[in-house]
């Protein structure tokens, strides 16, 4: 269980809704080799006003309608806490419109540096049965999705300065 005050990483099922649902009307998003798909998300049973956090999506199959998928979420700038879990649903927003459902099936918090961050410390059966950790980097989102944690004038609250 991990309450997402931060980066979270997050892998799971995603179901794009058809045009007649409300969804894309160009159907499924195609992922792009140099870029993820970077939407807008948030968890029941909040709203996209009271919870929205930033999605970026990669490694889904191109044109399906239910796929897998791995990505990150960012909470947005002054929303409160929210539980992510296994077996939660995110709902994918483009603006406020609904077009996706994510059923998370893992959850990781990040450090700022992108590297997963142990909530939990393992117990000795744990670390003897565990398996090794993969290879790969850990996930790092393109740059369209850096915009969710960039300081803009408009973050600022009206007794703030911009910048601080």
């Amino acid at each position: 269980m991990v309450m997402m005050t931060g980066s979270l990483a997050v892998r799971g099922t995603v179901v794009w809704l058809t045009p007649q649902q409300g969804g894309r009307v160009s159907g499924p998003p195609e992922p792009d080799y140099d870029y993820d798909y970077t939407a807008t998300a948030y968890l029941p049973p909040r709203t996209p006003e009271d919870g929205q956090a930033g999605i970026a999506l990669r490694h889904f199959s191109p044109g399906a309608w239910r796929t897998p998928a791995e990505g990150i979420l960012v909470p947005a700038k002054g929303n409160r806490a929210q539980q992510v879990i296994p077996g939660c649903i995110v709902i994918i927003t483009e603006g406020v419109r609904p077009v996706g459902l994510l059923t998370v099936e893992e959850v990781n918090a990040l450090a700022p540096d992108g590297t997963p961050v142990v909530t939990n410390a393992p117990s000795l059966e744990a670390t003897v049965e565990a398996t090794p950790l993969p290879t790969d980097p850990p996930y790092r989102h393109s740059t369209a999705a850096a915009r969710w944690t960039s300081q803009h004038a408009s973050d600022a609250t009206p007794n703030q300065p911009a910048g601080v």
